[in-house]
């Protein structure tokens, strides 16, 4: 018990949230530099490397520049093991952004200086939000002309509703900045030259405020820095750990992830403040970490991280206990026990085999095909299930079929794996068989991944046709009748399909013909997600 502690307070597990190119996967890249994982770190869209981001591991994001899947890497720091979720900043797959926040104890919002608080940032927020989660925050890109700090900080209040307190300060004005004061440390850090653009640790200076640091400044820069240390201390949020737990109020930075700069005293910070593994809910009430008992969930499945083998791993969230390769544990969806072999942990596509791992870590399981996304792993003399992943409508809908019917089983395989990671719905139309397909997305990249994956992973090339639908429903009665095409009145109105788990569903073009449809099937329920499940 007393080694089960020590290794949970190690654990920091967190995600890493913004609008796209706010720079959310290039700090990912320099906290792994800090963090010894790589020796050189490679820009989404520097001209003067060709290297792409470890974290972007799909052919797909290293040609387009950004996150389209939730990549999972682990390092250690200082005597901490950290696990970052790097999660796609697209707007098309929040979905996967949204269950990788269950998977997390806090989360790192970036914000570029120069834009602020942008709509897939204060989508995320919200998510973060409603589950309490402590929020840290990283200014970006202070190495550019931006907004003002001050003015950052009013627009963080003033849009997102929660208060910052600026854990550093820019020593400089508008994209001049020589480096950072630390508020705790009462400490000035300047940053030497630098011409590797960011590919190894930034060389700095520390000095102690005086005269030493008035000096290495300049006397106009250091009266400037007083001025603004005197509001902060004076007109500024006070300091309140208890808010920052609750996600009440967010401890603020600045930097340029791209130059290094003040990336390494935002690392440092964050693990002293970030809170390590946290209790679960479940169907059984609270699921603590220094519970004997090993227990996790499913919150991510991807297939083909190495595409010679079709593989399929499940990734999982060590919630309570010990976990060791070759354990035995009961899966609850699948009601039998299983022993879970193969366990790797990663950075991006690179993996190893592990023997241990602890409550925070995250773990990828070899998937023969019986896991789904929020399973529950746990005790067979314990059964519980974890509270249910939030699942999204989908709004755009296509028919989806093999050009070439030689490849119906390559085309199968790869569209039933791809499903089953959640970023696209399937759905069957009666009478169609396997021929084609209807796929239900949140927005159109999402499409657009499906065919690229579908071409390059499973070499099937797809004819994509567009569906007039924009609103899908689940059908039912409350005393179980079975919905099928004929009982249903009105049903040529759109189109009937079934999902995955063979349960009715209509597709129609807007909220016009759905209350048609209700007016004139009495009793009916229309649901927006399955209705076992909960939606966002």
């Amino acid at each position: 018990m007393a080694q089960l502690i020590e290794e949970i307070k190690k654990r920091r597990t967190f995600a890493i949230i913004s609008h796209p190119d706010a720079g959310k996967t290039t700090l990912t890249e320099k906290l792994l530099l800090y963090g010894g994982a790589i020796h050189l770190a490679g820009s989404i869209k520097s001209r003067k490397t060709q290297r792409h981001a470890v974290s972007d591991w799909m052919e797909i994001e290293k040609q387009r520049g950004i996150s389209v899947t939730s990549s999972v890497l682990q390092f250690d720091y200082d005597g901490f093991r950290i696990n970052i979720l790097d999660t796609p900043g697209h707007q098309d797959f929040s979905e996967d952004t949204y269950r990788t926040l269950m998977a997390v104890d806090s989360a790192v919002m970036v914000i570029d200086a120069a834009k602020g608080i942008e709509a897939q940032t204060k989508k995320l927020f919200h998510v973060c939000k409603q589950r309490n989660i402590p929020i840290f925050t990283f200014v970006n890109k202070l190495d550019r002309y931006g907004k003002a700090p001050l003015d950052i900080m009013e627009e963080i209040e003033n849009v997102l509703g929660i208060r910052a307190y600026p854990m550093n300060w820019p020593v400089g004005v508008d994209g001049q900045y020589k480096g950072v004061y630390d508020r705790r440390q009462k400490a000035v850090e300047l940053f030497a030259a630098d011409d590797t653009h960011g590919q190894k640790e930034r060389v700095s200076e520390h000095y102690a405020m005086g005269d030493e640091a008035k000096t290495a400044m300049g006397e106009a820069l250091y009266t400037a820095l007083l001025d603004d240390i005197d509001l902060l201390d004076n007109a500024g949020e006070a300091w309140d750990m208890e808010k920052v737990a609750h996600g009440e109020l967010t401890p603020m930075f600045f930097g340029s992830a791209m130059t290094n700069f003040g990336v390494q005293n935002f690392l440092e910070e964050y693990l002293r403040l970030a809170p390590a593994p946290q209790p679960h809910m479940s169907s059984d009430g609270v699921i603590k970490p220094d519970s004997d008992e090993f227990t996790a969930f499913v919150f991510k499945i991807q297939a083909n991280m190495n595409p010679a083998h079709h593989d399929r791993l499940a990734f999982i969230r060590i919630c309570s206990g010990k976990f060791e390769r070759n354990m035995q544990t009961f899966h609850m969806q699948g009601n039998k026990a299983i022993k879970l072999s193969q366990p790797q942990q990663f950075l991006a596509q690179d993996r190893q085999i592990i023997e241990d791992a602890y409550p925070g870590d995250i773990v990828g399981l070899f998937d023969p095909g019986i896991f789904g996304i929020g399973d529950t792993l746990c005790s067979a003399q314990h059964k519980f299930k974890f509270a249910d992943f939030p699942v999204f409508p989908p709004e755009r809908f296509a028919r989806v079929s093999a050009k070439d019917t030689m490849k119906r089983k390559q085309f199968i395989k790869g569209i039933e794996q791809l499903t089953q990671e959640g970023a696209v719905q399937l759905f069957v139309q009666p009478g169609s068989g396997t021929e084609s397909y209807i796929v239900g997305t949140v927005g159109q990249l999402q499409f657009d991944v499906l065919d690229y994956r579908l071409k390059n992973e499973y070499n099937v090339e797809i004819e994509m046709v567009t569906q007039p639908f924009e609103v899908a429903r689940w059908l039912t009665y409350p005393d179980d009748t079975p919905v099928t095409p004929e009982s249903l009145r009105g049903a040529e109105r759109g189109m009937f399909v079934y999902d995955i788990k063979k349960r009715p569903v209509l597709l129609v073009s807007n909220e016009w013909a759905l209350g048609w449809i209700m007016n004139n099937n009495e009793k009916l329920e229309l649901h927006a997600v399955p209705p076992d499940r909960h939606s966002i």
